[in-house]
């Protein structure tokens, strides 16, 4: 894999990271604050009443959704640092050079 790609993965998986945090993250930062303040933690729907359900077990599956969005935004950096410190333009072969002193390869062999 070229280091480009590396990059373009980076920057694809710390969007994705970012973007999975920015829509669903609303449902997991409330175990918290619940917990703190109410020492009770509800669930809630748009259709039903607020459910009564166990604080643990909330912030156990907020704490999973953040590790995951952690993971991802981590693997993203890594990915990003491993392209950007790349060797990419030292490791060229010179029959695959192109440009200046790279075109006369073939010219200099035949002659």
């Amino acid at each position: 894999m070229s280091d480009i790609r590396f990059v373009i993965l980076g920057v694809a998986l710390v969007f994705a990271g970012f973007l999975v945090l920015g829509i669903f993250g609303e449902n997991y930062q409330s175990a918290n604050i619940e917990t703190s303040e109410f020492e009770n933690c509800f669930e809630y729907s748009e259709d039903s009443e607020p459910i009564l359900v166990d604080c643990s077990e909330k912030k156990f599956s907020q704490n999973i959704f953040f590790g995951i969005v952690l993971v991802l935004i981590g693997i993203g950096i890594i990915s990003l640092i491993k392209g950007v410190r790349g060797d990419w333009d030292s490791k060229v072969k010179p029959e695959d050079m192109v440009g200046p002193g790279g075109d006369n390869i073939d010219d200099k062999k035949s002659s």
